[in-house]
């Protein structure tokens, strides 16, 4: 059975340190923010903070809540086992995870200064210029539910460290999350 560890948390959180932990512990890593990212160059033919935040509303308004999520198992393989998500933002997601593995989730949580500024730092393609930029698409990812996906987290982690910290958290957390769920799948089944 396939297991899901799902990593959740706003823009700038720190989600993408627990994704680079997974590739160094050798799991695959799916970001969902990638199916995004896709949809807004084939719509738009650019990304920018506001044609992310339209695909995002569009595609799940056209295809459904879950699109994103299915997008992403899609290139899920059943041999990888254990993997990871990256980007998770309602319950809709997680219950269409659900459906094909076990799910496990990893919320990353930062206060919006310190997230605005990582953010304008980091420059991704999309991320916003501007607080009020910023603001708007919070309230976009807690419109589709995000915090309600924060709130009922397995685990979680507080980044408001240094870098250093955040990684030995991120790897203390995700080691954790891994033994648990291998001993799940070994205590499922026992060798007589």
């Amino acid at each position: 059975m396939l297991k899901l560890v799902v990593i959740a948390g706003m823009p700038g959180a720190g989600k993408s340190i627990l994704s680079d932990i997974a590739r160094r512990l050798g799991l695959p890593v799916y970001n969902m923010g990638d199916v995004v990212r896709e949809e807004t160059l084939k719509i738009f033919g650019i990304i920018t903070p506001d044609t992310m935040r339209e695909t995002s509303r569009i595609v799940r308004e056209k295809y459904g809540k879950t699109y994103v999520a299915e997008k992403t198992l899609e290139r899920i393989r059943e041999e990888d086992g254990v993997v990871v998500i990256d980007g998770v933002r309602s319950l809709e997601e997680i219950n269409t995870f659900k459906r094909r593995g076990e799910v496990v989730i990893v919320a990353i949580h930062a206060s919006p200064k310190t997230r605005f500024r990582r953010l304008l730092r980091r420059k991704r393609a999309g991320d916003p210029n501007t607080w009020e930029e910023f603001v708007k698409r919070d309230m976009v990812e807690l419109g589709f539910g995000l915090g309600n996906v924060i709130a009922l987290a397995d685990y979680m982690i507080v980044n408001e460290g240094t870098l250093a910290e955040a990684y030995v958290n991120a790897e203390r957390i995700l080691k954790s999350v891994i033994r648990n769920v291998k001993s799940k799948v070994e205590d499922s089944n026992p060798s007589y």
